[in-house]
């Protein structure tokens, strides 16, 4: 099994809600994530999606854009993105979802050795975060954490000897600078083995694609920053 990271999708096959006004890249941008996607991707793989997947105001608006995930090869594991307006209750939304895509919120999934988990998290500015950040946005940002500890008891939980953890967020996990945070944290306090993020776009070398930190392997997988082409992460 080979595991692959796309975030970012945008679709938008029941809303009005055209990507090519954000640059050339977009332009007929569902046609080249599946062909790339057709190209690479085997159906005993596996595919993470992190966040941003439709722009649908309500989960009926999703059913085509879930419907073009579903007939990609292999299976899909997503989280919420700040887009994801849908997203209601978990329940509500593994209630829609086809057989082929699974949803994360606060826990976490086995797929062999592999253990998949994370959360959406939130904005970090560089620097000292404590002057830095709202109220409003501290409150949220520390919210987060809480909610990724959570997923990662879950995670601990079920770790058995040999098993690898990969946490998919929305955001990036640190700072442009790759400054310490309370997700990076956990990450390494939960020896957490690969990252995978999106949410950046229009990235102008900040963000590297591929980041190493205490032992860590960060991605950064949004559609428009990869070609729209989904990384080999395993």
């Amino acid at each position: 099994m080979k595991i692959f990271a796309i975030s970012d999708l945008h679709l938008s096959f029941m809303v009005e809600k055209p990507m090519d006004i954000f640059g050339g890249n977009w332009e007929n941008y569902t046609d080249k994530i599946k062909a790339n996607w057709e190209k690479m991707v085997g159906d005993d793989d596996l595919v993470l999606i992190a966040g941003d997947i439709s722009w649908a105001m309500k989960m009926e608006e999703t059913k085509k854009d879930l419907e073009f995930i579903h007939s990609l090869p292999g299976k899909k594991v997503i989280i919420r993105g700040n887009h994801e307006y849908w997203w209601h209750s978990i329940s509500k939304v593994r209630a829609i979802l086809p057989e082929s895509i699974f949803a994360l919120q606060n826990d976490c999934i086995r797929f062999g050795d592999m253990l998949i988990t994370g959360t959406r998290g939130w904005d970090v500015p560089d620097g000292n975060i404590e002057n830095n950040m709202s109220a409003d946005d501290r409150k949220i940002y520390e919210r987060e954490a809480i909610r990724l500890r959570l997923a990662l008891e879950d995670m601990k939980k079920q770790r058995k000897e040999g098993d690898k953890v990969i946490c998919m967020m929305h955001y990036p996990p640190f700072t442009a600078r790759v400054e310490d945070t309370l997700f990076t944290a956990l990450f390494e306090e939960y020896k957490v083995d690969t990252v995978v993020y999106g949410h950046i776009h229009q990235n102008p070398g900040k963000y590297k694609k591929i980041t190493e930190k205490s032992g860590i392997k960060y991605y950064l997988t949004s559609a428009d920053l990869i070609g729209m082409e989904p990384v080999n992460i395993i």
